[in-house]
């Protein structure tokens, strides 16, 4: 049985006063809360202040990153590594977002060098594949994601790939409103949990949680979780407030 993970992908918001309000209002209301794994991932600047402020959590949420580099160190101004999310308590790192690969030009290849390194450093991948609205409606979905995910597993033993978190999310459903419907979203997860079981098998594919991602919001998020290969969410904008976070998480069991 595949444990849920909800993760909250807070992207470039937040100040230091508002992270460590949004914790205060958001742990009491998911203190009870079991059977489903919570992870917040904060801009880098909000990593060290959010890591200690979960840690009354006692374990219950996680924290991640949004993203980092390849390399471990060196002359690579603006970036991160592997190990510096650990430092400050990362599990979990969000890798090939649409956005990082649409704005800022990150290929599939560079995806699967960033997975294989956060692995060696103990970092569990959140791996983003999905489909623009263009290439939906040129029935190349399916394409797509296969692509996306065989360059992002490409060099991970199957004992890894066990632990991978992959979320589906279709590019033109991020931040539009536009949510995927549940039959799509739970055929296109199947389709990739098939690519995952041609890759490593079928009883690592089983293993592996799928998430999806994309205008998820308390009110639609149970109809997705009904799906048997949906394992979660990755969630935007209605991670922002502390209640709209937790209701997502608790119909997200």
């Amino acid at each position: 049985m595949r444990t849920p993970v909800i993760a909250a992908n807070w992207k470039m918001h937040k100040t230091l006063s508002e992270t460590a309000g949004f914790v205060k209002e958001f742990l009491p209301l998911v203190r009870d809360l079991d059977g489903v794994e919570m992870v917040i991932c904060p801009p880098f600047t909000l990593l060290g202040a959010a890591g200690w402020a979960l840690a009354d959590a006692k374990g219950k949420v996680g924290l991640g990153a949004q993203n980092m580099y390849k390399e471990v160190q060196g002359a690579f101004t603006g970036e991160v590594s592997g190990p510096m999310l650990k430092d400050v308590g990362c599990g979990y790192v969000i890798l090939g977002h649409s956005e990082r690969r649409a704005i800022f030009g990150e290929s599939d290849e560079l995806v699967g060098e960033k997975v294989r390194v956060a692995y060696t450093h103990g970092l569990i991948p959140i791996l983003c594949v999905g489909e623009t609205l263009q290439e939906r409606e040129a029935g190349q979905t399916d394409a797509v994601n296969r692509r996306q995910l065989l360059a992002g597993v490409a060099g991970i033993t199957p004992e890894q790939a066990r632990s991978l978190v992959v979320a589906y999310e279709p590019v033109w459903a991020i931040g539009t409103g536009r949510n995927c419907n549940t039959t799509d979203a739970q055929a296109t997860i199947a389709a990739i949990r098939t690519v995952l079981a041609e890759k490593f098998g079928q009883e690592v594919a089983d293993a592996v949680r799928i998430q999806y991602g994309g205008s998820v919001k308390p009110n639609n998020i149970a109809d997705y979780m009904a799906q048997p290969d949906i394992d979660g969410a990755l969630v935007g904008g209605a991670s922002l407030e502390a209640a709209s976070f937790a209701a997502i998480c608790k119909a997200g069991k």
